[in-house]
């Protein structure tokens, strides 16, 4: 969303803070509640594979971003929508990309299961796969923007 002008830039440092913060209370929490079973749902690469996570991740979020550019940002989308559109494409994308590469989509989600449960095996595929993603498709959207919509919703107060 900085990226796009959407989000100030003094808010990016603190609001990456809070959602590592949160991340890591959750893993805490489940911790504390169920053990450490199964790595607390870290996100590691199938079978070691880092190069076919990256793959995935990059692709799922790239998809996940245009949804929500799509959904929350255009102002032709229905009011109401975005929700369930980001809501299920987070689900889908869980459904093919979990089994490959734990499908994070965001570097908050996967570093609260590495910290609390010590597992960093290619930790770097959930950071950089996903900032990637974004910025792609953050990119891609604003291409494909209709310059005369975008003109008119100012024009409007949109």
């Amino acid at each position: 969303m900085w990226a796009l002008g959407r989000f100030p830039a003094r808010r990016v440092l603190p609001y990456m803070l809070v959602q590592l913060a949160g991340a890591a209370a959750a893993s805490v929490a489940v911790l504390a509640c169920f053990g450490n079973h199964s790595k607390l749902g870290a996100t590691l690469p199938l079978a070691g594979n880092w190069a076919q996570a990256f793959a995935v991740e990059l692709l799922l979020t790239f998809i996940l971003m245009l949804v929500i550019c799509g959904s929350a940002l255009d102002t032709r989308a229905p009011r109401g929508f975005a929700g369930l559109a980001i809501g299920l494409t987070v689900g889908l994308e869980a459904g093919f990309g979990g089994p490959i590469s734990g499908a994070s989509m965001n570097p908050a989600r996967s570093f609260g299961p590495a910290l609390v449960a010590g597992a960093w095996e290619a930790h770097w595929v959930y950071w950089l796969a996903p900032i990637a993603g974004a910025l792609l498709a953050g990119w891609v959207w604003h291409q494909m923007r209709d310059p005369l919509e975008e003109t008119s919703s100012r024009l409007d107060g949109g």
